[in-house]
């Protein structure tokens, strides 16, 4: 795969980014979140690169964007493990085997984009 332009890379990621905030969302809501101080620190490490990213793309700043959602990287793959690693313990409802393929899925992509360019 060519090396996409650094606009084209920001967007495609922070469309994958909207999956990983829906999970975010969903774990944050959720009664288990509130009682467990693990899965709780999931949804927040996934607050922090949407927070980290968050200003670059309003600014139009996509190189910007890229260096952080690169140095992000790695706390993005540790909440998504952390949650792989948590979710058969907390629950074993299809909506949290379903948010923790979502995240990987999402993660995954992302991490072979910004690998790839």
């Amino acid at each position: 795969m060519p090396t996409l332009p650094a606009a084209e890379l920001m967007l495609r990621v922070d469309a994958l980014l909207s999956h990983v905030w829906m999970v975010r969302t969903f774990l944050k809501h959720s009664d288990e979140a509130a009682e467990d101080d693990e899965l709780a620190e999931v949804h927040r490490a996934l607050y922090d690169v949407m927070l980290a990213v968050g200003g670059p793309f309003k600014a139009g700043q996509p190189e910007e964007y890229v260096k952080l959602a690169r140095k992000k990287l790695a706390r993005l793959r540790q909440a998504t493990e952390l949650f792989r690693e948590l979710q058969p313990e907390i629950s074993t409802h299809t909506n949290f085997q379903m948010a923790v393929q979502s995240l990987t899925t999402a993660v995954a992509e992302i991490e072979r984009l910004l690998k790839d360019s």
